[in-house]
């Protein structure tokens, strides 16, 4: 799929974002004009992704203030900014925000084309990064967060018996959940189990990192997409017990 043909245009100066659009038709692409940052932030959830410009002319720089705003709320739509002045200083940050490209105004129509060209392939690749995630998350739901925790501690590299000594569990009991995790994701095998796992936003510690203290979970039985950061933040992390 393409998003080259639609882009949101962000400027609080009017002539700017007037031309801009004008000349955006003029090559079969829709511009979305928004007169400031705080009315595209307050569409933005009604929006599906697309490439963004935006001005960053405007004191104090409100263009920066919505590029920093949309970071934090971890929307990767790619970002185009644009500038009449030269202030190597506010190119610089708009940078540090993300900004895939810093183009004078008015842009040169190669460049900026080239730059929205960019732009799509990366919002393509992202989109479907996303898609991605979700389906796996779907998938995911499916399970306890006993036996998420569980296939953290397997794929972490140590075997039943580490992991049930470590949890104070079974190996009958590992065994039983493993079997159960891999039945519930429709998979063979472990490697599976992580490549699932690991798209839907869960990874498990490094080959020689302290198992999850499942245990120490503080979550519903069966936590949805929105929930898989706080499941990592909330993972405790313990050194076997002493013998």
């Amino acid at each position: 799929m393409s998003h080259q043909k639609t882009v949101y245009l962000i400027d609080d100066d009017a002539g700017d974002r007037h031309y801009l659009a004008f000349r955006l038709g003029a090559v079969n692409v829709e511009a979305w004009p928004f007169s400031s940052g705080a009315s595209f932030l307050a569409s933005v959830g009604n929006l599906t992704p697309q490439v963004v410009l935006i001005g960053v002319d405007a004191e104090p720089h409100r263009g920066l203030e919505t590029m920093a705003e949309l970071a934090r709320r971890e929307i990767d739509w790619p970002v185009i900014a644009l500038s009449r002045g030269k202030d190597l200083g506010v190119a610089v940050e708009a940078m540090k925000l993300g900004a895939l490209d810093f183009l004078p105004k008015p842009a040169d129509e190669d460049r900026l084309m080239a730059a929205l060209a960019t732009a799509s392939a990366i919002l393509d690749d992202r989109v479907r990064a996303s898609e991605a995630r979700r389906a796996a998350q779907a998938r995911v739901t499916a399970l306890t967060a006993r036996e998420i925790g569980i296939s953290l501690a397997l794929l972490s590299g140590r075997p039943n018996k580490i992991v049930a000594y470590q949890m104070g569990i079974s190996v009958r009991t590992v065994e039983a959940h493993r079997a159960n995790v891999m039945m519930k994701l429709g998979v063979r095998s472990l490697a599976e189990v992580f490549t699932l796992l690991t798209s839907a936003g869960l990874a498990p510690a490094a080959g020689d990192a302290p198992q999850a203290n499942v245990a120490a979970l503080r979550m519903p039985a069966r936590p949805g997409p929105a929930q898989w950061r706080a499941i990592q933040a909330e993972l405790e992390f313990s050194e076997p017990r002493a013998a």
